[in-house]
């Protein structure tokens, strides 16, 4: 598939040819060979007026645009980073839906990942300690139990939600910038751990494309794309978070949110959401308990049964017996913090090794 990669690359680097026009133009030829070789006919007769624009006749030349090409997937090849085209097998499915998918998609790490059942998590960059800490649990239970996260690298809620996921499982970031561009800074550790620990990191950009604004929105709709669900932890009324929910539902896909205090900024955008009719969630089991269905089709090899618990949910299965406690209890018994506890619980109630009642917990098996 270099050669239509390489194709789709030559008409990224034609002045005026946006994604769309790349990505209309190689639905209308059948390739993206076919699309590249049509380009140029296509923007100087001016039938790309059809998109509402007015483009600017390219002032580079068909050699140079094909070298430039070249240095592209010499860079991913050199740098261990796969460029699927729209046209690749391995294309994600569910970007597939959407009206105008990225025509080219630069991925770090696990590439697979990108194809297997996905829950977005995101939330505000000044989050709460509160909204960090629910961001990290329920990412780490949602892991647990076979889905794959999915979040922006941003400060905030993104961030503790990558780190949650890498507790238990696997983590997704997309990126506003080329993969060399690490945005923000301070999460490059963050970065590098998504990827040694299997995740994956992606970008619909080029390499050393910077962190425009403009670039998120079009982050936004790829985290929204690639997920079943969309779990907005916090958000202002204006935050990015809204427009990634917003995509979602426009994409048919399922938006959840946490409530919380009605006295907080946090917490304005996330009950706008659930006046507009997002599904109230209070655990992790909710969200898995409605989309872990879709487990077992999108994902046959994923074990959705019962799963060895932590060594953190042995020890706490061990402290609680099988008489009913409460979180008091479980406290003094194991002295784990009440965080842990939370997070920990939270994975025993989805392996269905305890049940849960009105503060009291229960051991199942």
């Amino acid at each position: 598939m270099d050669r239509e990669s390489k194709a789709a690359l030559v008409m990224a680097f034609l002045d005026g040819c946006s994604p769309a026009d790349s990505v209309r133009l190689c639905r209308s030829a059948g390739s993206f060979v076919e699309a590249a070789a049509q380009a140029e006919d296509y923007f100087s007769s001016g039938s790309a007026s059809q998109s509402g624009k007015y483009f600017q006749k390219h002032h580079n030349n068909r050699a140079e645009r094909e070298d430039r090409a070249e240095q592209v997937l010499d860079w991913c090849r050199h740098n261990q980073v796969t460029c699927l085209n729209l046209l690749d097998p391995d294309y994600p499915p569910l970007l597939l839906e959407l009206s105008v998918p990225p025509p080219l998609l630069f991925i770090r790490g696990d590439a697979q990942l990108l194809s297997m059942p996905q829950i977005a998590i995101v939330g505000s960059r000044n989050a709460s300690p509160g909204g960090l800490g629910n961001a990290r649990a329920f990412a780490a239970a949602l892991a647990a139990s076979g889905f794959v996260i999915t979040s922006g690298l941003a400060l905030g809620i993104d961030g503790a939600a990558h780190d949650g996921a890498l507790q238990t499982g696997k983590t997704i970031a997309v990126l506003g910038t080329g993969l060399d561009v690490i945005y923000p800074r301070r999460h490059d550790d963050l970065y590098r751990r998504i990827v040694a620990q299997g995740g994956a990191v992606v970008s619909e950009f080029l390499p050393e494309t910077p962190p425009f604004a403009g670039n998120f929105p079009r982050r936004n709709r790829i985290i929204s794309g690639l997920s079943l669900g969309i779990l907005v932890v916090e958000a202002a009324l204006k935050s990015g978070s809204l427009i990634t929910a917003r995509y979602g539902l426009e994409q048919g896909r399922e938006v959840f949110a946490i409530p919380g205090s009605i006295h907080s900024a946090f917490s304005k955008g996330t009950h706008q959401l659930l006046k507009q009719g997002a599904t109230l969630v209070e655990s992790a089991a909710d969200i898995a308990e409605q989309l872990g269905g879709l487990l077992a089709s999108m994902a046959p090899d994923v074990k959705t049964g019962q799963q060895p618990p932590t060594e953190a949910g042995q020890v706490l299965l061990e402290a609680m017996g099988f008489d009913p406690v409460d979180m008091d209890m479980l406290v003094q018994r194991t002295a784990m913090s009440v965080n842990t506890l939370t997070q920990e619980l939270l994975l025993l109630e989805l392996e269905g090794a305890i049940a849960v009642g009105q503060g009291i917990y229960q051991r199942l098996r």
